[in-house]
Protein backbone atom coordinates (compact mmCIF):
# COMPACT_ATOMS: atom_id res chain seq x y z
CA UNK A 1 0.00 0.00 0.00
CA UNK A 2 1.12 3.53 -0.44
CA UNK A 3 2.44 5.92 1.35
CA UNK A 4 -0.73 8.42 0.34
CA UNK A 5 -3.08 5.08 0.98
CA UNK A 6 -2.13 4.77 4.61
CA UNK A 7 -2.38 8.28 5.46
CA UNK A 8 -5.77 8.07 4.18
CA UNK A 9 -6.59 5.09 6.27
CA UNK A 10 -5.10 6.47 9.27
CA UNK A 11 -7.01 9.76 8.26
CA UNK A 12 -10.35 8.10 8.02
CA UNK A 13 -9.47 5.94 11.52
CA UNK A 14 -8.70 9.41 13.05
CA UNK A 15 -12.39 10.64 12.08
CA UNK A 16 -14.16 7.15 13.06
CA UNK A 17 -12.13 7.01 16.36
CA UNK A 18 -13.05 11.05 17.00
CA UNK A 19 -16.93 9.67 15.96
CA UNK A 20 -16.63 6.83 18.48
CA UNK A 21 -16.01 9.13 21.15
CA UNK A 22 -18.08 11.95 20.84
CA UNK A 23 -20.87 9.51 20.45
CA UNK A 24 -19.83 7.78 23.97
CA UNK A 25 -19.46 10.89 25.36
CA UNK A 26 -22.77 12.15 24.39
CA UNK A 27 -24.18 8.85 25.44
CA UNK A 28 -22.81 9.28 28.68
CA UNK A 29 -23.63 12.74 29.09
CA UNK A 30 -27.47 11.45 28.31
CA UNK A 31 -27.21 8.66 30.85
CA UNK A 32 -25.98 11.07 33.66
CA UNK A 33 -28.71 13.54 32.69
CA UNK A 34 -31.41 10.93 32.61
CA UNK A 35 -30.29 9.16 35.56
CA UNK A 36 -29.16 11.54 38.02
CA UNK A 37 -31.02 13.10 40.99
CA UNK A 38 -33.42 16.35 39.94
CA UNK A 39 -33.47 17.05 43.54
CA UNK A 40 -30.33 17.75 46.36
CA UNK A 41 -30.76 18.71 49.84
CA UNK A 42 -30.33 22.77 50.06
CA UNK A 43 -32.65 23.15 47.17
CA UNK A 44 -35.88 24.44 49.12
CA UNK A 45 -34.11 26.21 51.72
CA UNK A 46 -32.28 28.06 49.18
CA UNK A 47 -35.60 28.43 47.10
CA UNK A 48 -34.08 26.55 43.87
CA UNK A 49 -36.41 25.05 41.25
CA UNK A 50 -39.73 25.98 43.20
CA UNK A 51 -42.70 27.31 41.71
CA UNK A 52 -43.51 30.06 44.74
CA UNK A 53 -41.92 31.44 47.87
CA UNK A 54 -41.54 29.13 50.63
CA UNK A 55 -44.00 31.53 52.71
CA UNK A 56 -47.55 30.65 52.43
CA UNK A 57 -50.17 32.90 50.37
CA UNK A 58 -53.51 34.06 52.41
CA UNK A 59 -55.26 31.12 53.56
CA UNK A 60 -59.01 31.09 52.16
CA UNK A 61 -60.60 30.71 54.97
CA UNK A 62 -62.11 26.42 53.57
CA UNK A 63 -60.76 24.98 56.87
CA UNK A 64 -60.87 21.59 54.97
CA UNK A 65 -57.67 22.85 52.99
CA UNK A 66 -54.22 24.49 53.11
CA UNK A 67 -53.38 27.50 50.58
CA UNK A 68 -49.71 26.27 49.95
CA UNK A 69 -49.61 28.62 46.76
CA UNK A 70 -52.07 30.48 44.68
CA UNK A 71 -53.51 27.07 42.77
CA UNK A 72 -52.26 24.17 45.10
CA UNK A 73 -54.71 23.23 47.71
CA UNK A 74 -53.81 20.48 50.50
CA UNK A 75 -56.80 18.81 51.62
CA UNK A 76 -56.30 17.69 55.62
CA UNK A 77 -58.32 17.05 58.80
CA UNK A 78 -56.95 16.94 62.52
CA UNK A 79 -57.98 14.74 65.37
CA UNK A 80 -56.73 15.81 69.12
CA UNK A 81 -55.93 18.54 70.76
CA UNK A 82 -52.72 20.08 72.89
CA UNK A 83 -49.00 20.61 70.49
CA UNK A 84 -49.32 19.86 66.86
CA UNK A 85 -47.90 17.17 64.87
CA UNK A 86 -47.72 16.34 61.56
CA UNK A 87 -48.50 13.41 59.84
CA UNK A 88 -46.68 12.24 56.36
CA UNK A 89 -48.24 9.63 54.57
CA UNK A 90 -46.53 7.01 52.42
CA UNK A 91 -47.06 5.63 49.13
CA UNK A 92 -45.45 7.34 47.87
CA UNK A 93 -49.03 9.26 47.21
CA UNK A 94 -51.38 7.25 49.22
CA UNK A 95 -53.05 9.69 51.99
CA UNK A 96 -55.11 8.70 54.66
CA UNK A 97 -59.03 8.95 54.87
CA UNK A 98 -59.19 9.10 58.96
CA UNK A 99 -56.82 9.48 61.73
CA UNK A 100 -55.09 6.48 63.19
CA UNK A 101 -56.99 4.76 65.96
CA UNK A 102 -53.38 4.19 67.88
CA UNK A 103 -53.21 7.45 68.51
CA UNK A 104 -56.51 8.01 69.87
CA UNK A 105 -55.26 7.70 73.29
CA UNK A 106 -52.67 10.60 72.96
CA UNK A 107 -55.41 13.27 71.59
CA UNK A 108 -55.28 14.85 75.22
CA UNK A 109 -51.79 16.24 74.61
CA UNK A 110 -51.25 16.49 70.76
CA UNK A 111 -53.56 17.24 67.88
CA UNK A 112 -52.63 15.27 64.68
CA UNK A 113 -52.79 16.50 61.58
CA UNK A 114 -53.48 14.24 58.52
CA UNK A 115 -53.34 16.16 54.79
CA UNK A 116 -53.29 14.61 51.14
CA UNK A 117 -49.95 15.92 49.52
CA UNK A 118 -49.84 17.82 46.50
CA UNK A 119 -51.49 15.76 43.62
CA UNK A 120 -52.67 13.16 46.00
CA UNK A 121 -55.67 12.08 47.67
CA UNK A 122 -58.13 15.50 47.48
CA UNK A 123 -55.32 17.60 47.17
CA UNK A 124 -55.09 19.46 43.69
CA UNK A 125 -53.61 17.37 40.99
CA UNK A 126 -52.15 19.78 38.70
CA UNK A 127 -51.40 17.78 35.33
CA UNK A 128 -53.63 15.50 33.44
CA UNK A 129 -51.75 15.52 30.61
CA UNK A 130 -48.45 16.33 28.88
CA UNK A 131 -49.13 17.95 25.55
CA UNK A 132 -45.21 18.32 24.88
CA UNK A 133 -43.15 15.68 23.31
CA UNK A 134 -40.06 17.04 24.60
CA UNK A 135 -38.59 14.81 27.63
CA UNK A 136 -36.81 16.73 29.53
CA UNK A 137 -38.74 19.30 29.68
CA UNK A 138 -41.81 17.88 30.79
CA UNK A 139 -39.59 16.20 33.40
CA UNK A 140 -38.28 19.58 35.25
CA UNK A 141 -41.69 20.85 35.13
CA UNK A 142 -42.98 17.31 36.86
CA UNK A 143 -40.38 17.68 39.28
CA UNK A 144 -40.24 21.58 40.26
CA UNK A 145 -44.86 20.98 40.36
CA UNK A 146 -44.64 17.56 42.40
CA UNK A 147 -41.57 16.43 42.95
CA UNK A 148 -39.49 15.73 46.54
CA UNK A 149 -38.62 19.71 46.63
CA UNK A 150 -42.28 20.83 45.93
CA UNK A 151 -43.13 18.27 48.54
CA UNK A 152 -40.86 19.40 51.12
CA UNK A 153 -41.59 22.86 50.42
CA UNK A 154 -45.34 22.30 51.93
CA UNK A 155 -44.35 20.83 54.80
CA UNK A 156 -42.41 24.34 55.65
CA UNK A 157 -45.32 25.94 54.28
CA UNK A 158 -47.22 24.23 56.69
CA UNK A 159 -45.10 24.94 59.66
CA UNK A 160 -45.73 28.47 58.83
CA UNK A 161 -49.85 28.12 58.39
CA UNK A 162 -49.87 26.43 61.37
CA UNK A 163 -47.84 29.03 63.37
CA UNK A 164 -45.32 26.55 65.16
CA UNK A 165 -41.57 27.77 65.13
CA UNK A 166 -40.44 23.90 65.50
CA UNK A 167 -42.81 20.82 64.08
CA UNK A 168 -43.30 17.61 65.08
CA UNK A 169 -43.24 15.07 62.17
CA UNK A 170 -44.53 11.31 62.12
CA UNK A 171 -43.35 9.90 58.60
CA UNK A 172 -44.47 6.78 57.38
CA UNK A 173 -42.71 4.86 54.64
CA UNK A 174 -42.09 7.34 51.73
CA UNK A 175 -43.45 9.81 54.33
CA UNK A 176 -40.53 9.11 57.06
CA UNK A 177 -38.24 9.54 53.59
CA UNK A 178 -39.73 13.51 53.42
CA UNK A 179 -39.72 13.57 56.90
CA UNK A 180 -35.68 13.10 57.03
CA UNK A 181 -35.55 15.61 53.75
CA UNK A 182 -37.28 17.98 55.43
CA UNK A 183 -35.54 18.10 58.69
CA UNK A 184 -32.36 17.96 57.07
CA UNK A 185 -32.89 21.28 55.32
CA UNK A 186 -34.57 23.04 58.06
CA UNK A 187 -33.26 21.45 60.94
CA UNK A 188 -34.03 24.38 63.31
CA UNK A 189 -37.26 24.15 62.55
CA UNK A 190 -38.05 20.26 63.40
CA UNK A 191 -38.60 19.25 67.37
CA UNK A 192 -38.58 15.71 66.89
CA UNK A 193 -39.01 12.63 64.43
CA UNK A 194 -41.34 9.52 64.33
CA UNK A 195 -39.75 7.16 61.44
CA UNK A 196 -42.39 4.30 60.74
CA UNK A 197 -41.15 1.66 58.65
CA UNK A 198 -39.21 4.32 56.58
CA UNK A 199 -38.56 3.56 52.81
CA UNK A 200 -35.80 2.05 51.23
CA UNK A 201 -35.16 5.22 48.65
CA UNK A 202 -32.34 6.81 51.07
CA UNK A 203 -29.64 5.39 48.75
CA UNK A 204 -29.99 4.52 45.01
CA UNK A 205 -28.64 1.92 43.63
CA UNK A 206 -29.21 -0.50 46.46
CA UNK A 207 -27.27 -3.45 47.50
CA UNK A 208 -30.25 -5.67 48.15
CA UNK A 209 -33.57 -6.28 46.27
CA UNK A 210 -36.16 -3.19 46.38
CA UNK A 211 -39.46 -2.99 46.94
CA UNK A 212 -40.20 -3.97 43.62
CA UNK A 213 -38.28 -6.79 43.61
CA UNK A 214 -39.17 -8.08 47.31
CA UNK A 215 -43.10 -8.05 46.27
CA UNK A 216 -42.24 -10.47 43.17
CA UNK A 217 -40.29 -13.33 45.63
CA UNK A 218 -43.89 -13.26 47.64
CA UNK A 219 -46.23 -13.96 45.28
CA UNK A 220 -47.50 -17.01 44.21
CA UNK A 221 -46.31 -18.56 40.86
CA UNK A 222 -49.29 -18.00 39.07
CA UNK A 223 -49.40 -14.47 39.09
CA UNK A 224 -45.76 -14.02 38.40
CA UNK A 225 -46.54 -13.30 34.70
CA UNK A 226 -48.76 -10.94 35.70
CA UNK A 227 -47.19 -8.86 38.05
CA UNK A 228 -44.09 -9.38 35.38
CA UNK A 229 -46.35 -7.53 32.85
CA UNK A 230 -47.32 -5.16 35.27
CA UNK A 231 -43.68 -3.91 36.09
CA UNK A 232 -42.75 -3.46 32.32
CA UNK A 233 -45.97 -1.27 31.66
CA UNK A 234 -45.06 0.61 35.28
CA UNK A 235 -41.51 1.06 34.24
CA UNK A 236 -41.91 2.22 30.78
CA UNK A 237 -40.34 5.29 31.34
CA UNK A 238 -39.60 5.74 27.64
CA UNK A 239 -43.30 5.75 27.18
CA UNK A 240 -44.16 8.20 30.40
CA UNK A 241 -45.96 11.22 29.15
CA UNK A 242 -47.96 9.38 26.95
CA UNK A 243 -50.28 9.02 30.20
CA UNK A 244 -53.31 10.66 31.68
CA UNK A 245 -53.40 10.97 35.33
CA UNK A 246 -55.98 8.47 35.40
CA UNK A 247 -53.63 5.63 33.47
CA UNK A 248 -50.60 6.34 36.31
CA UNK A 249 -53.33 6.17 39.48
CA UNK A 250 -54.82 2.70 37.69
CA UNK A 251 -51.33 1.79 37.94
CA UNK A 252 -50.71 2.16 41.28
CA UNK A 253 -53.98 1.07 42.15
CA UNK A 254 -53.04 -2.45 40.54
CA UNK A 255 -49.44 -2.54 42.32
CA UNK A 256 -51.57 -2.49 45.79
CA UNK A 257 -53.30 -5.69 44.93
CA UNK A 258 -50.00 -7.51 44.94
CA UNK A 259 -48.78 -5.54 47.60
CA UNK A 260 -51.30 -6.57 49.78
CA UNK A 261 -51.54 -10.36 48.46
CA UNK A 262 -47.33 -10.20 48.72
CA UNK A 263 -47.95 -9.04 52.45
CA UNK A 264 -50.60 -11.48 53.42
CA UNK A 265 -52.41 -8.78 55.40
CA UNK A 266 -55.62 -6.39 54.61
CA UNK A 267 -53.96 -3.32 53.75
CA UNK A 268 -55.60 -0.07 56.20
CA UNK A 269 -58.38 2.17 54.59
CA UNK A 270 -56.53 4.35 52.09
CA UNK A 271 -57.88 7.41 49.68
CA UNK A 272 -57.16 7.57 45.78
CA UNK A 273 -53.35 7.51 45.26
CA UNK A 274 -51.75 9.69 43.48
CA UNK A 275 -50.75 9.57 39.54
CA UNK A 276 -48.14 12.24 38.12
CA UNK A 277 -47.21 12.50 42.01
CA UNK A 278 -45.99 9.28 42.00
CA UNK A 279 -43.75 9.06 38.71
CA UNK A 280 -42.37 13.01 40.33
CA UNK A 281 -40.86 10.77 42.97
CA UNK A 282 -39.18 8.68 40.54
CA UNK A 283 -37.94 11.66 38.90
CA UNK A 284 -36.71 13.86 41.59
CA UNK A 285 -34.29 10.72 42.77
CA UNK A 286 -33.10 9.22 39.92
CA UNK A 287 -31.57 6.59 39.41
CA UNK A 288 -28.28 7.41 41.09
CA UNK A 289 -28.00 9.14 44.84
CA UNK A 290 -27.01 9.20 48.01
CA UNK A 291 -28.54 11.43 50.53
CA UNK A 292 -27.00 10.01 54.10
CA UNK A 293 -24.51 12.96 54.51
CA UNK A 294 -27.58 15.21 54.69
CA UNK A 295 -29.05 13.77 57.56
CA UNK A 296 -25.69 14.57 59.91
CA UNK A 297 -27.54 18.20 59.65
CA UNK A 298 -30.54 17.06 61.55
CA UNK A 299 -30.28 18.02 65.31
CA UNK A 300 -34.01 16.61 66.69
CA UNK A 301 -34.17 13.40 68.39
CA UNK A 302 -35.35 10.65 66.09
CA UNK A 303 -37.57 7.50 66.74
CA UNK A 304 -37.39 5.05 64.39
CA UNK A 305 -39.93 1.86 64.58
CA UNK A 306 -40.08 -0.90 62.42
CA UNK A 307 -42.64 -3.75 61.93
CA UNK A 308 -40.93 -7.23 62.77
CA UNK A 309 -42.49 -8.83 59.75
CA UNK A 310 -42.47 -6.50 56.99
CA UNK A 311 -41.27 -7.47 53.79
CA UNK A 312 -38.51 -4.92 54.21
CA UNK A 313 -35.57 -5.68 56.30
CA UNK A 314 -34.83 -4.24 59.55
CA UNK A 315 -31.58 -3.16 57.76
CA UNK A 316 -33.15 -0.19 56.29
CA UNK A 317 -34.25 1.34 59.67
CA UNK A 318 -30.69 0.80 60.68
CA UNK A 319 -29.13 2.77 57.96
CA UNK A 320 -31.54 5.37 58.65
CA UNK A 321 -30.36 5.30 62.64
CA UNK A 322 -26.64 4.96 61.20
CA UNK A 323 -26.98 8.87 59.18
CA UNK A 324 -28.87 10.27 61.81
CA UNK A 325 -27.37 12.10 64.91
CA UNK A 326 -29.89 10.98 67.61
CA UNK A 327 -31.86 8.41 66.68
CA UNK A 328 -32.80 5.04 68.33
CA UNK A 329 -34.73 1.85 66.49
CA UNK A 330 -37.55 -0.06 68.25
CA UNK A 331 -39.12 -3.19 66.53
CA UNK A 332 -42.69 -3.55 66.87
CA UNK A 333 -43.49 -7.12 67.21
CA UNK A 334 -46.29 -8.97 64.65
CA UNK A 335 -46.70 -5.96 62.68
CA UNK A 336 -45.80 -5.69 58.79
CA UNK A 337 -45.80 -2.00 57.08
CA UNK A 338 -48.55 -0.91 59.32
CA UNK A 339 -47.90 -1.08 62.91
CA UNK A 340 -50.37 1.76 64.28
CA UNK A 341 -52.80 -0.18 62.39
CA UNK A 342 -51.92 -3.87 63.66
CA UNK A 343 -50.41 -2.98 67.10
CA UNK A 344 -52.23 -0.06 68.19
CA UNK A 345 -51.94 -0.26 71.83
CA UNK A 346 -48.26 -0.50 71.88
CA UNK A 347 -47.43 1.77 69.15
CA UNK A 348 -49.44 4.65 71.16
CA UNK A 349 -47.24 3.41 74.30
CA UNK A 350 -43.74 3.69 72.38
CA UNK A 351 -44.81 6.98 70.49
CA UNK A 352 -46.36 8.40 73.41
CA UNK A 353 -43.56 8.32 75.38
CA UNK A 354 -40.95 9.97 73.32
CA UNK A 355 -43.29 12.95 72.55
CA UNK A 356 -44.15 13.05 75.95
CA UNK A 357 -39.93 13.41 75.98
CA UNK A 358 -39.43 16.21 73.66
CA UNK A 359 -38.60 19.69 74.85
Amino acid sequence: MSSTAQNRWKWIAGIIMVVVILVSGIGYYLWTLFTAPLYTPGMVRNEQNLRAPLTPPEQTGNSDFWQVEEDIQLYHFSAGEGRNVLIIHGGPGIPYTEAWDALTPLNNDFQFHFYDQRGAGQSTRPFDTFESSNTWNNMQSLDQTLGIGAQLADIERIRQILGDEQLIIIGHSFGAFHAVLYAAEFPEHVAGLVLVNPANVLVMPRDEDDLFDTVRYHLPEDMLDDYDDFITRYFAFNDLFSNSEADLVALNNEFAVFYQIAMGVELPVQGEPGGWMVMAQYVSMGQRHDYREALSAIEAPVLILHGENDLQSIDVANMYADALPDARVEVIPDSTHFPFDEQPELFAEIVGEFLESLP
